[in-house]
């Protein structure tokens, strides 16, 4: 393809200048707007619906930080750009689908058993049982077998005729690697997509491979490895 004409040139430098000043007027317009709003209000909370949130947070994010922070914004931009992250997170808030049943046991005392079973191969159900209830903490036999299953620690005394997974891990940890998928949210003609990102990481030295993407509507099984 030749070269523009000096003409063309010419006329697209003049255009884009005016374009570009034209750009900086009305900047300077809503700095001055935003200016005068935020003297009225003298340190008044405005409260924005979550609409108008989840609104606010959009064109926050495309604008950028750097550039909300010039606009001298009614909102501070970290609060603006929050705003979308909770407007993302909402996205994969399931809660409205978990039906009533009893709370689950707390995360401490689960750890508490599971330490329990893996320093004590031979202590069964009753046994770890008795070592919480001395420490003030009454947990069903039920409760136990569940959080063991859950967390794929052996009932005894099966598990004491097995190599300890720690030990496993320990003697394999050079050439072991985890995979899984993240999720990379992106603004589009369509409202908010999601992508997915198939990742392998090395355990002994934390090095990351992205393996592809996809988007959220195409099967996920359909993913075609890179070269490694």
């Amino acid at each position: 393809m030749g070269s523009m004409p000096p003409l063309l040139s010419f006329l697209l430098m003049i255009v884009s200048g005016w374009v570009h000043r034209h750009q900086l007027i009305v900047i300077e317009f809503l700095q001055a707007e935003n200016q005068l709003l935020k003297k009225r209000l003298r340190g008044k909370r405005i409260r924005f619906t979550d609409a108008e949130r989840a609104l606010l947070g959009r064109k926050a994010k495309a604008v950028g930080r750097k550039a909300l922070m010039k606009l001298d914004t009614i909102v501070c931009p970290d609060t603006l750009l929050r705003w979308h992250r909770q407007f993302v997170a909402r996205k994969w808030n399931f809660s409205h689908r978990r039906g009533p049943g009893r709370p689950g046991i707390m995360r401490e005392i689960s750890e508490l058993i599971m330490r329990m079973a893996e320093d004590n191969p031979r202590w069964g159900y009753t046994r770890i049982q008795g070592a919480l209830a001395n420490l003030s903490h009454k947990v069903g036999r039920g409760t136990i077998a569940n959080v063991l299953k859950r967390n794929g620690i052996e009932p005894s005394p099966g598990r004491s005729q097995r190599t300890p997974w720690s030990t496993f891990l320990k003697a394999h940890w050079k050439v072991l690697a985890a995979c899984d998928f993240l999720t990379v949210e992106v603004w589009t003609s369509k409202g908010l997509v999601t992508h997915y990102l198939l990742f392998v990481i090395s355990l002994a030295d934390r090095a990351v491979k992205i393996a592809g993407s996809r988007r959220a509507q195409t099967n996920l099984g359909c993913f075609r490895l890179l070269a490694m």
